[in-house]
């Protein structure tokens, strides 16, 4: 047995030794660190990485946020919602705003019912218990390539096990404004 732990122990020295020697060797030659290696050291930014979030949606939630305190403030008032609306209308470029104005029209006549509001920015119409049924998100809204009339689940669109709840909408015709029609009496019965 002490044979053995002698050399166990041998082997452990001459194992160390050999660690000693080359960590020496290391040092010996590796050149000493300049200034300009430490700079090229990755450091921890103050800076937030991304969330996932594009800038178009957080200018979106920021726009709902800022529709939350001023509910708060003032109510939930019909004149103030429809006048954001209106607004909101006004600021679109011009090919989206031709195709709000036609969808503010078709569900403020077919819809009375609803009250018009902003939602996240875009122009919406709520029922009676303010919950978005409808609403238009012009292409601008995000860099889209068309805008979108889209129904929350409030709508009455139920058809089966599957339903389309949001519409491309890239012009507007006697055909389109028909099928408009269709979809908020629908939505709204």
């Amino acid at each position: 047995m002490g044979a053995v732990a002698g050399a166990r122990s041998g082997q452990e020295s001459r194992s160390s030794a050999g660690w000693s020697c080359l960590v020496l060797l290391h040092e010996i030659s590796a050149e000493p660190p300049s200034v300009e290696r430490e700079q090229e050291m990755p450091t921890k930014s103050a800076e937030k990485q991304s969330d996932g979030f594009s800038a178009e949606e957080r200018a979106a939630m920021k726009e709902r946020a800022a529709e939350l305190r001023a509910e708060g403030k003032r109510g939930a008032k019909k004149a103030d919602g429809l006048q954001a609306v209106l607004d909101r209308i006004a600021d679109m470029a011009p090919e989206d705003r031709a195709l709000a104005e036609r969808v503010h029209v078709v569900v403020t006549a077919n819809a009375p019912a609803l009250s018009p509001r902003t939602w996240y920015g875009m122009p919406a119409y709520a029922d009676a218990d303010g919950k978005v049924v409808v609403f238009f998100q012009d292409a601008g809204k995000f860099g889209s390539r068309y805008a979108t009339l889209g129904f929350n689940d409030t709508a009455q669109l139920d058809d089966g096990d599957l339903w389309p709840v949001s519409f491309a909408l890239r012009g507007w015709s006697p055909a389109v404004e028909e099928q408009v029609v269709e979809l908020v009496r629908t939505a709204t019965s």
